[in-house]
């Protein structure tokens, strides 16, 4: 009987379904395991191959962990609202919820063709009404704990569009959609207080096994820095300027100050003369970004004609603006010291500005560039000779500037204010209820969900406002509760919204008087195990953490964090073609001749790049096709064999005809493929020693490889295993059984087939038993050994694990690779542990 996945995967597809294998309930008799990935976005392009290689870590865990007897959760869901859906509503007049749903379906059966073992009962959309019902009772109760507020803010405002963009679709002050002119202007936006969690989001990520890079890279988005608040009086008024600095030791050295252009006290210090330059430089800063203004090499900005005093000093120094100052991190100003900054130091240069060294021990002339190091307080008045190193200097003028009410103590944060609100149509509405400005109240539970309604057009109003605004009916409410004629908020909730909490409504899918009852939350969080991309580290990974924490300050959950392990997969990336004119060519258009890349049929020379796919690079492969040609089973060994998880790897679709081969080979040990037969090979003779060892080493390996997420080496020690057995002519049950389990994680499809087929075992092998190692047989006998003269390895031996050390010695001196280094010598000492080390010692 011959390989076929064609036949046999759709048939165990439908067994799973139709036997809903892999549902599950709370069983508090098994230990459980909920594994997570992070749900995708269902565009209309349907999936590509790099979402199983993401899911596949998971679906490998689970599939092994029902064997090991786990209670196992492994659910699957989609990341509904997006931009893309409106612009296809805007482009095409197709109503995002159509278009959603329409690629909602042809993901779920991309995705069961793959195999993968979720339970298809929890699957949940964030655009579904009895969803984002439950999104909008935690926005509400984080409205009334103080949490969710509206304030004035600097967008990126693109009136073309009439709508306001994120720094990255801004680039070099245009819209990166086309290229309209982008400004900076004042919104009044919904924001959520997560710097209210800065420091327990910190102290939680020292409970969690997360790898390090994301640990740091979150502590650094937080940014908790310790340092002292100055104030510096602004001359010739009531003003005064607050700075933040974690190098209160330099204030003797701060000889100007910068502030950020739109800071409104601007405009009250500027001075007559320099009013109209002061004017056009913040009028050419509100064009930019804040990720131009960050990113900018050159340094410019203005002299504001004010002044500040020192407070070390008592002395007068100027206030320029300037972009890289953005108002809104820290206090929008700075005290700058050109002597200790290098960023000062060149503002200073630039602008002949004075430069006054107050730290000691610079290598070079203070003049040429800054001194960041430690050393000794100079020019500093009573406080010169004060060292810097431990902070011991910082501790001194702190205590001195609180003395003399100058200063305080204080720990600031990078991280700012989640903006939490978007001027477009498909997203959750904002359950809030309004008189003009000020919001009157927050939606009872029992008037959600508050449902997108109907509109006649889906483009931006304009006006800074949502297409939502439009729809007055809607709009317009008499409250019962008020006995008030208010409004509903026209702008919905962003994308990271209904992805900050999914998990938990994953444990209780269809509770519809609450968003998940407590005793299965308390049951099955944490996740044990959190699977998806880097990119999200400061983003949904740092929401989700603070929505969790909310919760549980809150009741509503357990645990203070909701991810326990997460591990990062790398990307998939593809091979490119370009032609000499640099015009993409399609892969299958490409052949190989002598050694190099032609376009077919022709004598176009081609050249091949490695990039990340792109629907724009049109090298994005779609895993039907795949599927069509090889096989689910062959695909998803490939995708395990590319590589460690979280490297990127480049896709080869030819190289899943190695693992297609494979599975042809390791079918073979199952069933003769010769046309016409179609006798199983599988007897219940008694296994030899040599099949014992082949089969027990495999098990102890591919068990210990799927533990650490080793796939690729787990699925080398396979190829090992059926390469041996099938030397062997194995046929032994007491082999080929717990060979088809060790294939199961992988390849489920052939697993299934061959259990029930070829080994005649009643369907399903879900949740049959892992097998188990035999140290007897999983460890050799006989091993090899190097044998090392003067601590340098000279040779090889081949010798019983728990040999004696004289015969490890006699094999090593017959050894002629090393005999040759023994020659006229007087060996003086042997170093030797069974198994591990022989070093001989001569003169």
């Amino acid at each position: 009987m011959a390989y076929d996945p064609s036949r046999i995967e759709p048939a165990w597809q439908r067994f799973w379904e139709e036997e809903r294998t892999f549902e599950v309930t709370e069983d508090r008799t098994k230990p459980k395991f909920y594994a997570l990935d992070m749900f995708p976005y269902p565009s209309g392009k349907g999936l590509h191959v790099g979402h199983p290689a993401a899911y596949i870590a998971t679906e490998v865990t689970c599939r092994y962990k029902r064997a090991l007897g786990f209670n196992v959760l492994h659910p699957m869901g989609y990341d509904a609202f997006g931009l893309p859906a409106e612009q296809k509503a805007i482009d095409e007049g197709v109503a995002p919820q159509v278009s959603t749903k329409e690629a909602v379906q042809n993901f779920r059966r991309q995705l069961m063709r793959l195999g993968l073992s979720y339970d298809w009962s929890r699957e949940i959309s964030t655009a579904d009404p009895a969803y984002y019902k439950w999104t909008q009772f935690i926005f509400a109760k984080l409205y009334e704990a103080g949490l969710a507020y509206q304030t004035e803010m600097l967008v990126n405002w693109c009136p073309a569009l009439g709508t306001v963009l994120a720094n990255d679709e801004v680039i070099d002050g245009k819209s990166e959609r086309g290229g309209h002119p982008v400004e900076r202007k004042a919104m009044r936006q919904w924001m959520l207080r997560i710097t209210d969690y800065a420091e327990k989001l910190l102290e939680g990520l020292e409970t969690i096994d997360w790898p390090e890079p994301t640990k740091v890279r979150q502590r650094e988005w937080i940014g908790r820095s310790e340092g002292a608040r100055i104030f510096f009086a602004v001359e010739g008024t009531d003003e005064k300027l607050e700075v933040f600095t974690t190098r209160p030791d330099t204030l003797f050295g701060a000889t100007f100050m910068v502030v950020a252009p739109e800071h409104p006290i601007v405009a009250r210090i500027t001075s007559d003369a320099q009013r109209s330059k002061v004017a056009a430089y913040v009028e050419e800063t509100s064009h930019k970004s804040e990720l131009d203004r960050q990113t900018a090499k050159e340094k410019s900005g203005v002299d504001t004609g004010g002044r500040a005093i020192n407070p070390a000093t008592g002395q007068a120094v100027p206030i320029f603006i300037a972009d890289y100052v953005i108002y809104g991190y820290g206090t929008g100003a700075i005290m700058a010291v050109p002597a200790h900054d290098e960023r000062d130091h060149a503002f200073a240069k630039k602008f002949g500005l004075p430069i006054v060294e107050v730290i000691s021990g610079a290598e070079k002339p203070i003049e040429e560039s800054a001194h960041s190091g430690e050393g000794v307080m100079v020019n500093s008045g009573a406080l010169s000779g004060t060292p810097t190193a431990n902070r011991q200097a910082v501790g001194v003028v702190v205590d001195w500037l609180e003395k003399e009410g100058l200063g305080q103590r204080s720990i600031t944060y990078k991280l700012r204010d989640w903006t939490f609100a978007r001027q477009r149509y498909w997203g959750e509405p904002i359950p809030v209820l309004k008189d003009g400005d000020q919001v009157v109240r927050a939606l009872d539970v029992s008037e959600l969900p508050l449902v997108l309604p109907e509109v006649e057009s889906y483009k931006p109003l304009g006006t800074g406002e949502s297409p939502l605004a439009a729809v007055s009916d809607w709009v317009a409410v008499s409250d019962a509760k008020t006995g008030r004629e208010l409004r509903r908020e026209t702008d919905t909730m962003p994308g990271s919204a209904g992805s900050s909490w999914y998990f938990l409504r994953y444990i209780d899918p269809k509770n519809d008087s609450e968003l998940c009852a407590r005793d299965k939350s308390d049951y099955w969080m944490p996740v044990d195990l959190y699977v998806g991309g880097t990119e999200h580290t400061v983003g949904h990974l740092l929401y989700a953490r603070m929505w969790q924490r909310f919760l549980a300050e809150q009741g509503l959950v357990r645990d203070p964090e909701p991810f326990q392990k997460l591990v990062h997969q790398g990307m998939i990336l593809a091979f490119t073609y370009y032609g000499p004119d640099k015009r993409l060519v399609p892969e299958a258009e490409v052949e190989e001749r002598d050694g190099k890349l032609y376009k077919k049929g022709t004598e176009l020379e081609l050249e091949a790049r490695i990039e990340k796919m792109s629907k724009r690079q049109g090298n994005v492969v779609n895993p039907d096709q795949v599927i069509d040609r090889f096989g689910a089973d062959a695909m998803r060994v490939y995708i395990c064999f590319m590589g460690p998880l979280s490297a990127d790897k480049p896709w080869q679709t030819n190289g899943l005809e190695g693992q297609f081969s494979f599975l042809r080979r390791a079918w073979r040990l199952y069933f003769d493929e010769t046309e016409g037969a179609d006798t199983p090979r599988a007897d219940d003779s008694e296994p030899t020693e040599t099949e014992l060892r082949i089969l027990h080493k495999a098990v102890k390996k591919v068990s210990a490889d799927i533990e650490s997420l080793d796939l690729n080496t787990a699925i080398s020690a396979l190829h090992v295993a059926t390469r041996d057995l099938a030397q062997e002519k194995s046929r032994s049950r007491k082999i080929l059984g717990p060979l088809a389990q060790l294939f199961h994680p992988f390849a489920p499809h052939f697993a299934e087939e061959v259990w029930r087929a070829g080994l005649g075992h009643p369907a399903g092998i879900s949740f049959v038993a892992w097998p188990q190692h035999d140290d007897r047989y999983a460890v050799d006998d006989e091993i090899r050994m190097g044998v090392q003269v003067l601590g340098k390895t000279r040779g090889e031996i081949l010798i019983a694990r728990d040999a004696p050390e004289a015969a490890a010695l006699e094999k090593a001196k017959a050894e002629p690779s090393v005999a040759k280094y023994l020659e006229g010598k007087n060996l003086t000492r042997v170093i030797y542990v069974p198994g591990k080390i022989l070093n001989l010692i001569v003169k």
